[in-house]
């Protein structure tokens, strides 16, 4: 979808239509689309741009300005000229806006967006398990994925997301490589490099929770589907699937394949985004929903746009340090 004209109430039902969600009534179409239209107005006299994750509800792709997943969301903010960014995503992406754009002001539309995987890990103690692991490893490297605070990124040697870590990991010079926070991603990137990767113990709830168990169930009932797998998925669920890819990644794939029906294993969001723009082919789901994305809403996105806030800081010592690890992902991880 993304910044087209406002739609009225009909045209945002049909549009959302081949979602078969029932919420999406004509009476909830109609408010929608008052509150899109609110929207446009105040991006225009704010001078602002909505960026958003392909996680988040599928009526916010009718405002954002740019929808993508992690890397190219990352690449978008050092692109933008406007006076303040809104992210309609979770905390950590509005701080790597942030991060980029130090003198722009970021809105996050609610502040409840975290992120249990970037919960798993504190800078202090990837200080000390850095200091540690440098007296065994000399040449050890820090890459920590983009899932992580600010003060996290700024321990770190370069950042990576789960469509450039592999080239991330083999473009540093570095042999050993403690990776986080997630084991999963992790193990997929140690499963494509000779490079020894020491992984933390973290992981996305959202897609730890996905079995093979759903996955052979849903195959043995589809055997021509195509299984599209997101990499913090499980090494057993991994294996099962034709095709390991970000978001992004999978929209794409999508797009191209000659094939007409994918299982899509990651955050449900993605299979709407994919069911709205991919006419002509089906998508099943075998996802979970992911709560930190979905309390941000459109009202909630109006109210950040006509308030000015909540605003997302970042203090200028932390912020110099982890806008050289993003700028090293961007520089290696193209």
């Amino acid at each position: 979808m993304g910044a087209l004209a406002t739609p009225t109430g009909p045209e945002l039902e049909t549009l959302l239509a081949p979602l078969g969600e029932a919420g999406y009534t004509p009476e909830r179409c109609a408010a929608l689309a008052d509150v899109i239209e609110e929207i446009q107005a105040l991006k225009r006299t704010r001078h602002a741009v909505i960026l958003a994750h392909n996680y988040q509800r599928p009526e916010i792709f009718s405002v954002a300005d740019f929808v993508g997943d992690s890397l190219e969301l990352a690449r978008q903010a050092t692109r933008v000229e406007a006076e303040t960014i809104v992210f309609c995503g979770v905390h950590f992406m509005a701080e790597t806006a942030k991060i980029l754009n130090p003198t722009r002001r970021v809105l996050l539309p609610d502040l409840r967006a975290g992120c249990s995987l970037a919960d798993g890990v504190t800078a202090e103690d990837l200080a000390e398990r850095k200091a540690e692991l440098r007296t065994v490893h000399p040449d050890l490297a820090v890459v920590g994925y983009v899932n992580t605070t600010a003060d996290v990124k700024a321990e770190c040697d370069a950042c990576c997301t789960s469509s450039n870590a592999v080239r991330v990991v083999e473009a540093l010079p570095s042999e050993h490589i403690l990776f986080v926070p997630d084991q999963n991603l992790a193990a997929y990137v140690q499963s494509q490099t000779r490079k020894s990767i020491i992984a933390w113990d973290g992981n996305c709830y959202v897609h730890h929770q996905i079995t093979p168990e759903q996955i052979s169930a849903v195959k043995a009932a589809l055997p021509h589907v195509r299984v599209l797998a997101h990499p913090e998925c499980r090494r057993d669920v991994l294996a099962l699937a034709d095709a390991v890819l970000s978001t992004s990644g999978m929209v794409k794939y999508a797009r191209e394949s000659p094939e007409h029906e994918f299982l899509v294993v990651t955050e449900c969001g993605l299979s709407d985004r994919l069911l709205l723009e991919v006419p002509g082919k089906r998508f099943y789901k075998s996802c979970k929903l992911c709560a930190y994305m979905k309390v941000i809403t459109l009202e909630g996105t109006r109210d950040a746009l006509r308030d000015l806030r909540p605003e997302i800081t970042v203090p200028e010592d932390v912020r110099v340090r982890a806008a050289a690890a993003l700028e090293r992902m961007l520089e290696l991880g193209a």
